[in-house]
């Protein structure tokens, strides 16, 4: 459903203290990505949340749900907010960093399981 929030990160200085507050409070259990400082929990069939040590001190970040990316990135656009181009999620799908008309970040995201490695290089490319 397009505008659902599917996706927060919380950035954290001390990634390790911040999955110990939020596995205790909500009881998340998080999965950690390779060499990243990023950790991820399931909250339910279609979101989740993630702990982000590479970003202290900034605000959390929300993503919302597309059926069609390209279309809601020259919308942001168009009613005068900014967005980045898409950028691929291997086996997973699609997001946009943007900023909405009151300088407020948010991120867009489009389910594609079909997005590969190749998918994220040829996209590099272009």
């Amino acid at each position: 459903m397009a505008g659902k929030i599917v996706h927060v990160e919380i950035p954290a200085k001390d990634s390790g203290q911040a999955k110990q507050f939020y596995g205790a409070l909500f009881g998340w259990q998080f999965q950690s990505y390779g060499d990243q400082d990023y950790h991820m929990t399931q909250l339910d069939d279609q979101s989740g949340a993630a702990i982000s040590g590479d970003e202290s001190g900034s605000d959390p970040t929300i993503y919302f749900d597309t059926d069609d990316i390209d279309a809601s990135i020259a919308k942001v656009r168009d009613l005068g907010g900014k967005s980045d181009d898409k950028m691929p999620i291997p086996s997973q799908g699609w997001f946009a960093a943007c900023v909405d008309s009151e300088g407020n970040k948010f991120s867009l995201f489009q389910n594609d399981p079909s997005v590969t490695v190749e998918t994220e290089q040829q996209t590099a490319r272009a």
